[in-house]
Order: structure tokens, then C-alpha cells, then sequence
């Protein structure tokens, strides 16, 4: 099959019960290869080929999706968190 394939995916990683290392992060896709990437810990986007460093200088000046993104550790992976472990730990 011939063409070209987008995808966009995210991710929270931690390690601690209270979520204070929780890191957010977001990564578009482009054939098999992360052309742009938002990580909570740097806190804005990078671009790791030509339109993807493009299209992060065009994100980065967007102070609205800034903080919306800045937002999703809070909004997305610790309230997601927060329902998991719940749910793990009234099961014991």
C-alpha cells in the first residue's frame, strides 16, 4: 500500500502514588516518524524535521493552545490517573 500516514498520539508518564512527576506528552506523527512533540517538562513544542520545527514556531506562538496543552497534565493525565488508581484501590 502506497501513501502517506498521520497519526497523532499522547501519553502521561509517572511514578509517584501522588502524581507530582507526571509529565504530558503529545507527539504528532508523520510516517512512522515524531516530526513535532509537546512535553509538560519543557513546556512548549518542538519541531524535529523542517515543518515540524515550522509548525512549532507557528504552535509556540499560540498562547492559547500553549496553555491549553500546559493544561493537560492536570485536566487529562492526573484526572485520568486519579479514576485509575481509584478504581485499583477500592478493589483490594
Amino acid at each position: 500500500a502506497h501513501g502517506y500516514y498521520w497519526s497523532r498520539w499522547n501519553k502521561c508518564i509517572y511514578s509517584s502514588r501522588d502524581f507530582s512527576d507526571m509529565v504530558y506528552i503529545d507527539n504528532y506523527v508523520f510516517n512512522k516518524d515524531v516530526y513535532i512533540q509537546f512535553n509538560s517538562t519543557v513546556g512548549e513544542y518542538v519541531g524535529y524535521t523542517e515543518h515540524g520545527v515550522m509548525n512549532a514556531r507557528r504552535f509556540n506562538n499560540d498562547p492559547n493552545l500553549l496553555q491549553q496543552e500546559r493544561a493537560d497534565v492536570e485536566r487529562y493525565c492526573k484526572h485520568n490517573a486519579e479514576l485509575l488508581q481509584a478504581s485499583i484501590t477500592d478493589k483490594t
